[in-house]
């Protein structure tokens, strides 16, 4: 499958008083072509600064980064029309409505008028078009950042948590913008640490950690995994020595079991046959949350503070993004 995105052995460190921090480390990165591909972790694994490495605005201090098979940053000018990217809070004009403010852009960039009502109608703002922006609500204010990068028709869109400070119905109405992109053919990247909402709208995913790859891949086959099932039974220490003996995996799970096991079939005749009777049996389907709290366990790179590389030349307060 062709790469939108690919990153190799990508590496930056910030000076900060008494070290080095390490932001990203030799990170191995693949975003396909088309669809929403979701960019997973914590505040402070890397995120941000990886794509501010990707659009130019950070220099890697060794790897490799390609868009769109272009090197970047050394080549960037020659992709850049084909990247929209969103990673601050754009500035628009309050007492302008939506309409004028994007064809204030439109003309600076050189983009046709007629473009403003088509990327409006695509975030599905064109009855709100000529309401000033200062009446916007916060979920409006970032689809019409959206409908900005959507100007100069662009192949990639970048995303970098944008649905931050969101209300629930705005949280839903920019996850709805962004599958609709990804389902007309565009690329787009989202980074997020809200796992739960991007599972709703990514195809596919990259989990990193501290700065590293920890899992990536298509969201079905993340989440595919063993199935566990939540058990009731009247005495929950015995029954989970019975199954354990069946060599089915076990844990507590407050006043219940949490068994893995391919049917509740297993479990219920495993029981039955000791005297133990099931009263509740449940599948629990895995998430990217619990997805990522295993995969962060047995990395070691869960609760760990971002990594510090002394150095010898005493403090140096460059300031820089690590999200």
């Amino acid at each position: 499958m062709d790469a939108a995105v690919s990153t190799k052995g990508l590496r930056k460190t910030y000076r900060r008083r008494g070290g080095r921090q390490v932001a990203v480390a030799g990170l191995d990165l693949t975003v396909p072509t088309g669809g929403v591909h979701g960019f997973l972790g914590p505040n402070g694994s890397g995120k941000t600064t990886t794509i501010r490495m990707l659009l130019g605005l950070a220099r890697p201090d060794s790897g490799q980064a390609w868009v769109f098979g272009h090197r970047v940053p050394d080549a960037l000018p020659a992709v850049i029309d084909r990247v929209g990217a969103i990673v601050e809070s754009p500035r628009f004009f309050p007492a302008f409505t939506a309409r004028q403010n994007l064809r204030l852009l439109a003309e600076a960039i050189g983009t046709p008028g007629a473009r403003v009502d088509e990327v409006l109608e695509t975030t599905r703002l064109r009855e709100r078009a000529d309401d000033r922006y200062a009446g916007y609500s916060l979920g409006m204010k970032q689809r019409l950042a959206i409908a900005a990068t959507l100007l100069k028709d662009p192949d990639l869109l970048i995303f970098d948590e944008p649905t931050n400070g969101l209300d629930p119905a705005g949280i839903r109405e920019v996850r709805d913008t962004m599958r609709a992109l990804g389902d007309r053919g565009r690329t787009v990247l989202v980074s997020s640490h809200i796992l739960a909402e991007v599972e709703q709208v990514a195809d596919t995913v990259s989990i990193i950690g501290r700065g590293r790859l920890l899992a990536a891949g298509r969201v079905t086959d993340l989440l595919g995994g063993s199935t566990q099932l939540r058990v009731g039974v009247a005495d929950p220490e015995r029954a989970a020595r019975v199954l354990r003996d069946a060599g089915l995996p076990t844990e507590a799970d407050g006043a219940f079991l949490r068994v893995t096991a391919e049917d509740g079939e297993a479990v219920s005749r495993t029981l039955a046959a000791e005297g133990l009777f099931v009263r509740e049996l449940t599948p629990l389907h895995p998430d990217l949350e619990s997805t990522f709290l295993r995969l962060t366990t047995e990395s070691g790179l869960g609760a760990a503070e971002p990594q510090a590389v002394p150095t010898a030349g005493g403090a140096d307060p460059t300031r820089g993004g690590t999200a």
